[in-house]
């Protein structure tokens, strides 16, 4: 019997066993997933593989990356055929051509970055429409940084500010305010950041100024926008829950329910895109360590 979630527009069946690896590999965490214009899908995971692509129907291409990432984090495409893969553990953020060829690195491997500079244990990256790559620096620290596609620092923004058990209700966080920049993605003139741990989506323009926040999530971990699809916002959420909202950020489907490996439901979502079909591709993180496909019903 086939297993259905989701409500409304937002349903979706789960596509069992997709992702057929080669004998003795594994996923382990699955720390972001993306998918290209052909339909490949290119699992960044936190293994002895850690870029495996995939075609549409889960067949293994091809792996790449290998002993250049601890600790898999984020990932985005670039200009000219190329993917950002961003590494949590050896702070850099590394540019890679789709073949797996490196071809720049942010970042000085291994060293963490003085406090508020690039980097202290980067999340994610994002690409504006005019090129210009968005980074969120993440767990060490609370800013976000603007580069150029050759490499060049432009400029960044954020500090920290964030609830605790003695201040549920964050009063004193401000707009702007950090506690986990996890995920960035951007959209239009739009900069979306997943601000963890005060479990809210913050908005800002292209130059760092705050528009709105969404405050309907839990502990959010991705953002993805498909230009094709812009009304459709999916927001992946760690404490085991998939969200789907317009653009206005009004949740329109949701599901999770409790921490489970059970089929289509979830451990913790870190990673998620979709394809050209909007069939949603979900990598887990913590216990989950799969892939998960859901086909738009």
């Amino acid at each position: 019997m086939a297993i259905t979630v989701g409500s409304g527009e937002y349903r979706y069946e789960l596509v069992e066993g997709w992702g057929q690896l080669p004998d003795g590999w594994e996923f382990t965490q699955v720390g972001a997933v993306a998918v290209d214009d052909n339909d490949e899908v290119y699992v960044f995971c936190r293994g002895e593989h850690p870029i495996i692509v995939f075609d549409r129907d889960g067949n293994f291409i091809r792996s790449f990356g290998e002993g250049h990432f601890p600790s898999a984090h984020g990932i985005c495409w670039g200009e000219n055929d190329t993917v950002w893969l961003v590494d949590s553990a050896d702070h850099t953020v590394k540019q890679f051509t789709k073949g797996g060829e490196h071809v720049i690195t942010l970042g000085t491997k291994g060293t963490e970055a003085a406090d508020g500079q690039p980097f202290n244990r980067p999340t994610d990256a994002a690409v504006a429409g005019n090129g210009d790559l968005y980074i969120s620096d993440g767990y060490g620290n609370t800013k976000v940084h603007v580069y150029s596609q050759s490499g060049d620092y432009k400029f960044g923004w954020g500090q920290s500010g964030h609830r605790t058990k003695l201040n549920p209700g964050g009063i004193g966080v401000g707009d702007g305010d950090f506690n986990t920049p996890h995920n960035i993605w951007v959209h239009e003139d739009t900069v979306y950041v997943a601000d963890r741990e005060n479990a809210r989506v913050q908005l800002f323009d292209l130059q760092g100024n705050h528009k709105e926040n969404w405050t309907d999530f839990i502990q959010p971990t991705d953002i993805y926008i498909d230009p094709r699809f812009p009304d459709t916002v999916y927001v992946g959420e760690l404490r085991n829950r998939m969200s789907i909202a317009n653009a206005k950020g009004e949740v329109q489907s949701r599901w999770g329910r409790f921490p489970t490996d059970d089929p289509g439901q979830f451990y913790a979502v870190h990673g998620i895109w979709s394809d050209s079909e909007q069939s949603l591709y979900c990598g887990e993180v913590l216990e989950g360590q799969r892939i998960q496909k859901f086909r738009k019903i």
